[in-house]
């Protein structure tokens, strides 16, 4: 278990650092600074670290809750990417004045899919034999 729990660390946060610089530096990132999201140059730094915590606390619970009740992992994933969605994008649309929030809002839907699917394919992988 503790393996799995390292493993999915190390998945979620190399996938979601890369996802995260290709899909809002470099492929979006006119549109992000426009949003308001990106309103100078990120620290990448303390983002990698929040993702490695991400990483690490989303892998623990998910190693516990398979334990108690056998959740599959890309259900898992999905129910934590909509939690990080309403916590991340209504709450980022509700606390200022997005232009065009309905594109920022599916545009962040997207990445969010892609990141959790990403996660819970990797997820899926490491139980398969558990």
């Amino acid at each position: 278990m503790k393996k799995n729990i390292i493993l999915g660390t190390i998945g979620y946060t190399i996938g979601t650092f890369v996802l995260a610089i290709v899909w809002h530096i470099v492929l979006f990132e006119s549109q992000y600074k426009a949003f308001g999201y990106i309103e100078s140059e990120p620290n990448f730094a303390l983002g990698f670290t929040s993702i490695l915590l991400q990483g690490l606390i989303l892998s623990a619970f998910y190693a516990h809750l398979r334990k108690k009740c056998d959740i599959p992992a890309l259900k898992y994933a999905c129910m934590m990417g909509l939690f990080f969605w309403t916590s991340h994008v209504l709450a980022f649309v509700a606390k200022q004045d997005v232009e065009n929030a309905w594109l920022f809002v599916a545009m962040e839907t997207f990445y969010l899919m892609l990141q959790f699917g990403l996660y819970g394919l990797i997820l899926k992988h490491l139980y398969k034999k558990s």
